[in-house]
C-alpha cells in the first residue's frame, strides 16, 4: 500500500478545515503549529520534509490540543529538542504518551506502520524503547475501551475509508 503525503494532506483537509478552520501543510525540517493570525486565516498543522509519519504525529498533537491550546503556537507547549537527559527524557515521554497513542490509533487506521518516537537520538543514554511503547500501548487500550476521542475518530474512519482498512480491534496493536 502506498502513503502519500499529498493524499493525508487531502483526508484532513477534507475532514476538518471547514469545522476547525485548520490545514495540514507541507513543511522544512522542523514541523510546527501555528494558529491563525494576520497574515493567513486559517490554522497550520506544519509536518516535516512530507514524512506521512511525521504528519500522522503532528496531527496528534492537534488531537489532544484543546480549544485554547489551538490558538498558541505550537499549542503552548514546552519542547526540550534532542540531546535530553535521562531526567528531562522521562518528562518528554510522560506527555507522548497520549499523542503517540492517537497517532498508533491513525496509522492502524492508515495501515500505516506506526513506531514510537522516544526523539533523542544524541542524548547521553539511550531510553527504553519497549517500555515506552508499552506505556502507549496500555493508553491505545484504554482509548479503545472508553471510546475514541471526536477528532481521533473522525479522521481515523476518513482514513479507513479511503485505504479500505478494517475496524479498528485491539488485536492490531501490539508491542514489539
Amino acid at each position: 500500500m502506498q502513503h502519500q503525503y499529498q493524499d493525508l494532506i487531502t483526508i484532513f483537509n477534507q475532514t476538518f478545515y471547514q469545522e476547525y478552520n485548520t490545514k495540514l501543510e507541507l513543511g522544512g525540517d522542523e514541523p510546527i503549529y501555528l494558529p491563525a493570525d494576520e497574515t493567513t486565516e486559517y490554522h497550520r498543522i506544519v509536518f516535516a520534509r512530507g514524512f506521512y509519519a511525521s504528519g500522522l504525529h503532528e496531527i496528534a498533537h492537534w488531537c489532544v490540543a484543546g480549544p485554547e491550546r489551538r490558538l498558541l503556537e505550537d499549542f503552548g507547549y514546552w519542547y526540550h529538542p534532542d540531546g535530553r537527559t535521562q531526567e528531562v527524557q522521562s518528562e518528554f515521554e510522560k506527555v507522548e504518551i497520549r499523542p503517540q497513542a492517537y497517532e498508533w490509533i491513525l496509522s492502524v487506521s492508515a495501515g500505516f506502520p506506526f513506531t514510537v518516537s522516544c526523539d533523542n537520538l544524541s542524548g547521553d543514554f539511550e531510553p527504553d524503547r519497549v517500555a515506552f511503547m508499552s506505556k502507549v500501548h496500555d493508553e491505545v487500550m484504554a482509548i479503545l475501551s472508553e471510546g475514541i476521542p471526536k477528532r481521533v475518530l473522525a479522521l481515523s474512519q476518513a482514513l479507513r475509508q479511503f485505504y479500505q482498512t478494517p475496524e479498528l480491534s485491539r488485536d492490531q496493536f501490539a508491542v514489539r
